[in-house]
C-alpha cells in the first residue's frame, strides 16, 4: 500500500520551511510546528533544555546498553547481528519507538552530531529489520530467525498494532524533519500491512487494537503524503473496531457512536478518541465529534484528578454494577464509575495522562475552546512533569495523589504491568521513581511529549493567532505575507504577568488571542499600557490592530491560594481539600513536617493565609506556600473504629510544594488532600 506515483507529498508538522501542520477540513485550529513555536526561557524553556540536555541523551544510554535494556539489543538480533532472545515485554519496540520519535523531535530544535549518527543508525536497522509485508514485531522475527514457531497477531497481548503505530508516527516524523524517505517507507509498508488486515483478516486486527496508536498514525501518514488510502485506512479501523464484540477495557464493548461514558483502559481510550478526533479532523463528521464531545467531558467533569491524573483503578468490573452481568468484564489500569477517584491507591499513569494531552490538543484544534487548553495546562504542570524527576533521570509509572507508610496491601510496582507477574513488593515498597523500568513505556512517551511541547504553545487560523501555553515561548506566523512575531517574558506558572513583545510585523501583522485560564478571574489585558476591556476566564481576548515593532501586551493573571473541595459524590475528598495557585497544584511531603509529626496528622485551617515564598526542592527553584497547619492527635490505635480523643489541636509552620517536585528527596510520604478544620 505504498504511495502511488501520482500521489502528492505534502509538508507537515515541523517539516523543512514549514511554520505550522497543515490545515485539515474538519479543524478550526492548526498548531504552530517548530518553525513558528519555541520555548526559549522561562519554566518551558528549561524543561526543554532539561529533557535536551539529559532526558533524551540519558534514555538513549540505557535502551542501547543491554546490560540495562534490552531495547536496541532486540533490533540488532532480529537483523541477524547478535545472536540470542527476545527480551523484554512485547511492546518494547513501540516504546523504543517513541524515543526515536523524542530524538527526532529534538534534531528539528536543537540537532547535535551524535543525535544525528544515532537516529540513523536506528533508521537503517529498521528498515533492515521490517519483513516485506510490512510487519515488524521483533519478539515474532526473533522466534522465526531461532527456527521457533511465530505467528503474528496469535495474542491480542502482544501489542504488534501498538507497536506499528509509533513505528509509522516516527517514521513520518523523521521524514519530515530529515526529508528521508527511509523510514517514510517503513511506515508505508506497515501501512500497508494494516491494510491488509482490515481487509483480509477484520478479526484479528480489531482483536489486537490494543492501546490503538495505528489511528492516529495512518492519519500522520496520510498527512505526510496526501494519499487517501491513508485516510480511508482510518475509517476501516473504526469499522472493524464497531463490528467486534469485546468488552470495555478496550472500549469495545459498544460501538464508539453509542458511547455515552468512558470506561476502561485510561491509556487505551484516551489514544483511541485522539485517534478518532485526527479522523474527525479530516472528515467533518460531527455525529463523531459530538460523541467524542460528550466523552471528554465524562472524563473532565466525573472522571479527572485534580492534577490532571488519569485512571483511578489498578484493577475493577465494568460496566460496574450493571443489571446485565453478562456484559461485565475485569479492566485494569482504567477509568472507574464517576467521581471515583482513591488516593493512594489511584494509578493515574503516565502514559494515560499523556494520552489526555493528546486527546485534549485534537478536541482544541477542532472546536476552539479554551476549556481543552486549560485541561493540557492542568496535566502539564502537574501530573506530566510529576512522571519524571526533577534531575529528568528517573521515573514514575503511577501517579498517586497521597503516599503512606505500611500499606498492609501490595500494589504492583512503578513499571509492572500484571501481564508478566514478578514477585510482590513488600507491604512498605516506597515506590520511588526508577531510571529504568520494566516496563518502559512511560519515560520515553514523556520524552516525546517534553521534546515536542513546543507543538502546544500556539495555533493558528483565519482569525489570527491563538496562544494556548505560556512559559517562554518565542512565535512567529507568516499568513500569506501578513507577519506576527512575538517574544514572551514571564515568570509563569509562579507568577501571573505574562508580557509578550511584538518583534516582527509585517503588514500590520494579525489578529492575537491570548487563553484566559478557566481558574483565572479578574484577570487584566493591556497593550503598550493602555488597558483593555477586561477578559472573561475560560476564553480567548482578542486583540486586534495594526501592530508594530515594539508594541507590548502584558496579559495578567491573579493568582491567589485557591482551597478546593471535592464533587459531593467524591467519597475519599469528604472533608478535605487541595490547594492551587493558578495552574499549580500542591501537596504536603513529609520531608517538610518537624520530627514527630506524621503526615496523617496535618491539617489546613480554614481561612488561614498560605504565603507563596520562592524557594527550591532539591536546587529546583520554585515557588512553595508557608503557613500555619493544625496538627490532629496521633491516634496509635489500629482498630478499625476508634473513639475520638479530647486532646486539643496542636499548630505548626510548615509548607506545601508543587505536586510535580515531590519524591526527588528520597522516601517520604505525600497527601496532596489534607482534612479541613476550623
Amino acid at each position: 500500500m505504498s504511495a502511488g506515483a501520482g500521489a502528492a507529498v505534502r509538508p507537515s508538522a515541523g517539516s523543512a520551511g514549514a511554520a505550522h501542520r497543515s490545515a485539515t477540513p474538519g479543524a478550526r485550529l492548526t498548531a504552530l510546528g517548530a518553525e513558528g513555536a519555541r520555548w526559549t526561557s522561562g519554566f518551558w524553556g528549561d524543561i526543554h533544555a532539561r529533557t535536551r540536555t539529559t532526558t533524551v541523551p540519558d534514555m538513549w544510554r540505557a535502551l542501547s546498553d543491554p546490560a540495562v535494556s534490552p531495547g536496541l539489543t532486540n533490533f540488532r538480533i532480529a537483523a541477524g547481528l547478535e545472536e540470542g532472545e527476545h527480551q523484554g515485554p512485547p511492546f518494547m519496540d513501540g516504546d523504543f519507538y517513541k524515543w526515536l520519535e523524542a530524538a527526532i523531535a529534538q534534531l528539528e530544535t536543537d540537532p547535535e552530531p551524535w543525535l544525528a549518527e544515532a537516529v540513523e543508525e536506528v533508521a537503517q536497522l529498521l528498515a533492515s529489520v521490517q519483513r516485506e509485508d510490512g510487519y515488524l514485531h521483533t519478539p515474532t522475527i526473533i522466534s522465526s530467525r531461532n527456527h521457533e514457531d511465530a505467528i503474528a497477531l496469535a495474542d491480542r497481548f502482544n501489542f504488534e498494532t501498538y507497536n506499528l503505530g509509533h513505528l509509522i508516527t516516527a517514521g513520518v516524523r523523521h521524514y519530515e524533519v530529515t526529508g528521508s524517505r527511509t523510514l517514510l517507507e517503513v511506515a508505508e509498508r506497515a501501512a500497508s500491512f494494516l491494510e491488509d488486515l482490515a481487509t483480509n483478516k477484520p478479526l484479528e486486527l480489531a482483536r489486537s487494537a490494543i492501546c490503538p496508536s495505528h489511528y492516529m498514525a495512518v492519519i500522520d501518514l496520510y498527512r505526510a503524503t496526501g494519499d487517501e488510502q491513508y485516510l480511508r485506512l482510518a475509517e476501516a479501523f473504526l469499522r472493524v473496531r464497531d463490528d467486534f464484540e469485546g468488552g470495555d477495557d478496550n472500549q469495545d464493548r459498544l460501538p464508539v457512536r453509542e458511547q455515552k461514558v468512558v470506561a476502561g483502559h485510561a491509556v487505551r481510550a484516551n489514544y483511541l478518541y485522539a485517534g478518532l478526533a485526527d479522523l474527525v479532523s479530516e472528515t467533518g463528521d460531527t455525529g463523531l465529534q459530538a460523541v467524542l464531545e460528550n466523552l471528554w467531558d465524562d472524563v473532565v467533569d466525573t472522571k479527572l484528578y485534580v492534577t490532571g491524573g488519569c485512571g483511578a483503578l489498578y484493577d475493577g468490573a465494568s460496566p460496574d454494577g450493571s443489571p446485565w452481568q453478562e456484559q461485565i468484564s475485569r479492566v485494569h489500569q482504567a477509568y472507574g464509575r464517576a467521581y471515583q477517584l482513591p488516593h493512594t491507591t489511584a494509578h493515574s499513569e503516565t502514559c494515560a495522562n499523556i494520552g489526555m494531552i493528546l486527546w485534549s490538543e485534537r478536541m482544541l484544534s477542532l472546536t476552539g475552546d479554551a476549556k481543552y487548553a486549560d485541561v493540557i495546562e492542568r496535566i502539564a504542570f502537574n501530573t506530566l512533569l510529576a512522571g519524571v524527576s526533577l534531575a529528568g533521570t528517573d521515573y514514575f509509572y503511577t501517579n498517586a495523589l497521597r503516599q503512606v507508610r505500611d500499606l498492609p496491601f501490595p500494589l504492583r510496582r512503578p513499571g509492572d504491568t500484571g501481564l508478566h507477574p514478578v514477585p510482590p513488593p513488600p507491604p512498605s515498597d516506597e515506590r520511588l521513581r526508577e531510571r529504568y523500568l520494566s516496563c518502559y513505556c512511560c519515560p520515553p512517551n514523556l520524552a516525546r511529549t517534553l521534546a515536542r511541547f513546543h507543538e502546544r504553545a500556539a495555533s493558528v487560523s483565519p482569525d489570527g493567532l491563538f496562544v494556548h501555553q505560556y512559559g517562554g515561548s518565542e512565535l512567529r506566523f507568516d499568513a500569506d505575507g501578513r507577519v506576527l512575531a512575538l517574544r514572551e517574558d514571564s515568570d509563569y506558572p509562579w507568577d501571573g504577568r505574562i508580557a509578550f513583545t511584538v518583534t516582527e510585523a509585517v503588514d500590520g501583522g494579525m489578529p492575537l488571542h491570548l487563553r484566559v485560564p478557566g481558574w483565572a478571574a479578574e484577570a487584566a489585558l493591556e497593550v503598550n499600557g493602555n488597558a483593555l476591556p477586561a477578559p472573561a476566564p475560560g476564553t480567548y481576548a482578542r486583540v486586534d490592530r495594526t501592530w508594530e515593532v515594539g508594541d507590548v501586551v502584558v496579559l495578567t493573571l491573579p493568582m491567589p491560594v485557591r482551597v478546593l473541595r471535592g464533587h459531593r459524590l467524591a467519597e475519599e475528598l469528604t472533608g478535605q481539600v487541595a490547594v492551587q495557585r493558578g495552574p499549580v497544584v500542591y501537596c504536603l511531603e513529609s520531608a517538610d513536617l518537624p520530627g514527630g509529626v506524621a503526615l496523617e496528622q496535618v491539617a489546613l485551617r480554614r481561612g488561614a493565609p498560605l504565603e507563596p515564598r520562592k524557594s527550591d526542592v532539591d536546587g529546583y527553584g520554585l515557588v512553595e506556600l508557608a503557613g500555619d497547619f493544625a496538627v490532629l492527635p496521633l491516634e496509635n490505635s489500629d482498630e478499625l473504629y476508634a473513639e475520638v480523643g479530647a486532646a486539643e489541636l496542636g499548630s505548626i509552620e510548615a509548607r506545601l510544594i508543587p505536586y510535580f517536585a515531590w519524591g526527588n528527596r528520597g522516601s517520604s510520604e505525600m497527601s496532596v488532600w489534607l482534612p479541613l478544620v476550623w
